[in-house]
């Protein structure tokens, strides 16, 4: 009998990510108590919903500044969502310029270490090092610093280490739209390995010939909101037509545009999710667990409390045994 969760790579159901913009450290302390009232905030994903299946190659478009970045670090694990729920079946790897590389450490160091936090032993990495390093095409400069690499050659080292992890599920952040044009072909080639395996991909680019190319399906995020998503061709024709209107607006107009967006990423409230899913006929007690808030990376607001209080309660107790007797 197959497992329901079989049916599914990542299911995400209202997913928000909202950005306290603080002018002090007292006030962000004080909001883990109080909430965000009295922060000055911007909502970058604006409940997101989609489900993607084991295979699919999903193409996320959107334009500068709409949270696509935003849905990779969420769906990587990098930051927590501020609210949804968010189901991921098998080990994620993610390419993205510098992401996760020590700049101190040589690129054979960071080879070991990315390697060795993946859970390999060092006889595993041992064996894969030559590899990783061939594909890298950095030669003798693996063991040179990364912070000496230029934005070409650490998308390359990055590229090579997650790749060589054999991820269930691979994450592409515009690391293709750096380095030289042979070393993109070769990297597109070992995306069509993972592809032509079933792997779960997604891939993030300005180029939507790549786009049209590569993926199955395409998810458009539009300033924290979902605009559509479904088949490639379907979704990539309404994004390219939406790019052509901005085009053909003036600068004015383009700016009006912008502005207005944002302005609507900064009064978006949860209450306003909560009134579309009732709007919509979603259960009370499913619209309360999409809809429950998070704080202090991703932990919720009465276990930050719960725990605050106990560790201050430990520390009166340790200074009244020192001081107090």
């Amino acid at each position: 009998m197959s497992n329901e969760n079989d049916k599914f790579s990542v299911r995400a159901k209202g997913i928000t990510k909202n950005f306290q913009l603080f002018s002090t450290q007292s006030e962000k302390l004080k909001s883990i108590f109080t909430g965000n009232k009295d922060g000055a905030n911007f909502w970058a994903l604006r409940g997101l919903s989609f489900e993607i299946e084991p295979g699919d190659v999903v193409g996320i478009v959107g334009t500068n500044g709409s949270g696509k970045s935003t849905l990779l670090n969420v769906l990587s694990g990098v930051i927590p969502q501020t609210s949804g729920s968010l189901e991921i079946n098998g080990k994620i790897g993610v390419v993205a310029i510098n992401e996760g590389l020590n700049w101190d450490l040589t690129g054979r160091e960071n080879i070991r270490l990315k390697q060795l936090m993946m859970g390999m032993s060092n006889r595993e990495i041992d064996a894969a090092m030559p590899s990783i390093i061939e594909f890298s095409e950095l030669g003798e400069f693996i063991d040179q610093p990364v912070k000496d690499y230029s934005s070409g050659m650490r998308s390359k080292l990055g590229f090579s280490i997650v790749t060589h992890n054999d991820p269930d599920i691979l994450i592409v952040d515009e690391a293709l739209s750096v380095g030289d044009q042979n070393f993109s072909k070769k990297a597109l080639g070992k995306i069509r390995e993972f592809i032509a395996e079933g792997k779960t991909i997604f891939f993030v680019s300005h180029d939507l010939n790549q786009v049209r190319e590569f993926t199955n399906k395409v998810m458009w995020i539009q300033y924290g909101e979902m605009r559509a998503f479904g088949p490639t061709k379907t979704v990539a024709d309404q994004y390219q037509a939406f790019t052509r209107q901005l085009d053909d607006m003036s600068e004015d107009d383009r700016a009006r545009y912008v502005t207005e967006q944002k302005h609507y990423q900064q009064i978006f409230t949860i209450d306003q999710l909560r009134d579309d899913y009732a709007r919509k006929g979603l259960p009370e007690s499913e619209i309360r667990r999409v809809t429950r808030l998070r704080s202090f990376e991703g932990f919720s607001r009465l276990s930050l409390m719960i725990t605050l209080s106990a560790i201050i309660l430990m520390i009166a107790v340790v200074i009244w045994m020192k001081f107090g007797r």
